[in-house]
């Protein structure tokens, strides 16, 4: 089973940023849709912000203007620029490589917290 590696979480004060990182091993990279999704406390997962392999980006209405999903091709990598960050951010943020075969790919999670 594949598994993604996420890294870039830790705590943060109100206002501040962190930038998350997602490596994602496997040749089909280039042509998956990335996405970040999170999951707090006694809450559902909930998507963040997505990339397709062609550019195309979607967000979440409550990170819009603050959140900022990139991804580097030749590195197998995706990333999540948050800025701005509330303290309803704090989440467990995963990272996720899905593709139409079938890929459905997710990492273990790193945790941001927000302090206010």
């Amino acid at each position: 089973q594949v598994q993604l590696v996420e890294s870039g979480g830790g705590l943060v004060q109100a206002g501040g940023s962190l930038r998350l990182s997602c490596a994602a091993p496997g040749s089909i990279f280039s042509i998956s849709t990335m996405g970040w999704y999170r999951q707090a406390p006694g809450k559902q997962r909930e998507l963040v912000a997505r990339i397709t392999g062609s550019g195309g980006t979607t967000y979440a209405d409550s990170v819009k203007g603050r959140f900022t999903i990139s991804r580097d091709n030749a590195k197998n990598m995706v990333y999540l620029e948050m800025n701005s960050l509330k303290p309803e951010d704090t989440a467990v943020y995963y990272c996720n490589q899905n593709h139409w075969t079938g890929v459905n790919y997710w990492g273990q999670g790193t945790q941001v917290t927000v302090s206010s």
